[in-house]
């Protein structure tokens, strides 16, 4: 995650005020400011003035009955001119979706690592030790990190910073596939969030999950040893 995106997103959400009218924030009952409508829209004007393509954000606090987020997209594509990519978010399911119309737009941003649980390398390695439970599992969780999204919808919050951290990690997201397809195309965007701060936020994010590995390993060693440690203790006894 970059520490740019993030602070601008918090600073700007900060502010209390009605959501302005803004074509690329297609649809938004959960943000609802001025300021974060702005920053959308200056990303969005600027992409499709730059390559063609619309990028819309969708923000909603619920599905209908049976409706699916991916479903709910598929209905929004017909409303919208192609080529178009829409980010939706699903408040109330903390659901996270990325359609592209056409397909062939996805080769132009990675889908996968934007919407990645894991945020960097060492989280992907931390996520493998723990949650894995096969070879397959850990080649999964290996297979993609970086994102943008679900590593700050998932951290605490309570109050005013609930809706602060659905701007900043929307925010974060749709500056990054913005700058992904106008990276493809060999276009830079002036008003993307850009990557200035990069390696202080990986540098931080490499202590975090440093440390959150080495407590793995010391509960992974304290159990293995703890249970050799309980079979001799068992073997003297009987002894």
């Amino acid at each position: 995650m970059r520490i740019s995106r993030g602070l601008a997103a918090l600073v700007f959400t900060l502010l209390f005020s009605n959501s302005l009218f803004a074509e690329y924030l297609y649809k938004d009952d959960v943000v609802q400011r001025d300021s974060f409508s702005k920053e959308i829209e200056k990303i969005g004007s600027e992409l499709y003035e730059k390559t063609g393509v619309s990028l819309y954000l969708v923000m909603v606090r619920d599905l209908d009955a049976n409706q699916t987020i991916a479903g709910y997209e598929l209905e929004l594509a017909k409303e919208l001119k192609a080529p178009a990519v829409i980010l939706s978010f699903v408040e109330l399911k903390k659901q996270v979706q990325i359609l592209a119309n056409p397909t062939t737009l996805y080769e132009e941003f990675d889908k996968n690592s934007i919407l990645s649980p894991n945020a960097t390398f060492i989280g992907a390695v931390v996520s493998s030790i723990m949650f894995a439970r096969s070879f397959d599992d850990v080649k999964e969780f290996m297979s993609s990190y970086g994102g943008v999204i679900l590593p700050v919808l998932a951290e605490r919050a309570k109050g005013d910073d609930i809706v602060n951290k659905y701007a900043v990690a929307m925010f974060d997201g749709y500056s990054e596939i913005a700058e992904q397809i106008a990276d493809s195309r060999g276009i830079k965007l002036e008003s993307a969030a850009g990557n200035s701060n990069q390696i202080t936020i990986d540098i931080i994010r490499i202590i975090f999950y440093g440390v959150l590995l080495l407590f793995v390993f010391k509960y992974i060693r304290g159990r293995f040893f703890g249970s050799r440690r309980n079979e001799k203790d068992t073997e003297s006894a009987k002894k």
